[in-house]
């Protein structure tokens, strides 16, 4: 049908405003996990005030731990908009963390068994067959999503598992590292290793800019409008001829890409190596950075420094103060707990039967 046919109410950009009750979430959730989490901590006979105060020296507290802070950042920020992709074009990627596994062990090959190249080449070579890997597994549940109706969900969780063990066997057979009993490839050459200036992580930088390109591209590209579109109302952006299938696909594409990248980077400049144990966790803390940045590519940075502090400092913290690292892990739970509370409310008193996922960001 025409485009001039649509009311323009229904396919009019999204406001730019600045909504500071939304904001206002994720902050009021965090003070409410630290407390909850500080009245944990005097159970188990420890300070509350020093436990954070250590948690926090550590991972801000010198150049040293900044740096590793943001190594621990970067992979968060890429998973967290991989996540923030799907949920902008009203898709629950939870398969973050398959995506990203492909990437780093397709890095990891890249960076074993390319010889001969300079770093400049090297890097960005395995950087993009990382992210092609992860695309490819997101790319599958974007399909089976458009053409069969199939739910991302469920193909994603299926999909982590399969590339979990697919990962698992090469690392122990084919890409394993020689006369090594550990599940693990060799490590990666020193072209293929990302460079650290003064302490800070060049792939800390990269994930930066990607952030404020995806936001640039959400909000001022042709592109961007359809994924917003069909995220925010699937028939209206049928009406308005938008195709919602190919762009269903496109948003999977680009959400495993940069998972996949996240993965990548991870090997490149953390790891330089894949072993299954180093990766475990990160595509589904994307879960948590994504809703904590409020689906927002540039509130998302902070969102994933803030978490990456607390994994640099959880070691430190059990050392001076006899905290068990585990409560890092709480307090992502609760975090993500408060923080989509509102959500889950808002989506119970919804009588108008949209998509769960429509709207994140708002």
């Amino acid at each position: 049908m025409s485009a001039t046919k649509v009311a323009p109410k229904e396919v009019s950009k999204p406001t730019k405003s600045f909504d500071v009750g939304s904001w206002l979430v994720p902050i009021i959730a965090v003070i409410i996990a630290m407390t909850l989490a500080a009245i944990l901590i005097k159970l188990q006979g420890s300070n509350p005030i020093s436990a954070y105060k250590s948690l926090f020296k550590t991972a801000f507290g010198s150049a040293a731990g900044i740096g590793v802070t943001l190594g621990k950042s970067t992979p968060l920020v890429l998973s967290g908009l991989a996540v923030a992709i799907g949920l902008r074009a009203g898709l629950f990627n939870i398969g973050a963390q398959g995506q990203l596994l492909s990437g780093a062990l397709a890095a990891a090959w890249v960076g074993v068994s390319f010889h001969g190249l300079p770093g400049f080449i090297h890097i960005p070579i395995a950087m993009i067959i990382g992210a092609f890997f992860g695309s490819i597994v997101a790319g599958i549940s974007g399909l089976l999503k458009a053409y069969r109706g199939v739910h991302e969900v469920i193909t994603t969780i299926m999909l982590n598992s399969i590339v979990m063990g697919i990962a698992d066997y090469l690392a122990s057979h084919q890409l394993r590292e020689p006369k090594q009993f550990l599940t693990r490839t060799a490590e990666i050459q020193a072209s293929a290793k990302m460079p650290v200036y003064a302490h800070l992580p060049l792939g800390f930088f990269i994930a930066v800019v990607l952030a404020i390109a995806i936001w640039w591209i959400l909000g001022r590209t042709t592109s961007g409008f359809r994924i917003e579109t069909v995220g925010r109302n699937r028939h209206a952006a049928w009406y308005a001829g938008i195709s919602v299938k190919r762009t269903v696909i496109f948003a999977m594409l680009i959400s495993g890409a940069i998972a996949g990248l996240g993965g990548a980077v991870e090997t490149l400049g953390i790891t330089y190596r894949y072993a299954p144990a180093f990766n475990l966790g990160l595509g589904f803390d994307g879960i948590t950075i994504a809703l904590l940045g409020r689906v927002h590519p540039l509130g998302i940075i902070p969102g994933a420094i803030l978490i990456g502090g607390m994994r640099a400092g959880a070691a430190n913290m059990q050392f001076d103060t006899g905290v068990a690292p585990e409560l890092v892990d709480l307090l992502m739970a609760l975090i993500l707990l408060f923080v989509t509370a509102p959500l889950i409310t808002r989506f119970f008193k919804n009588s108008s039967g949209k998509s769960m996922t429509s709207g994140w960001g708002n």
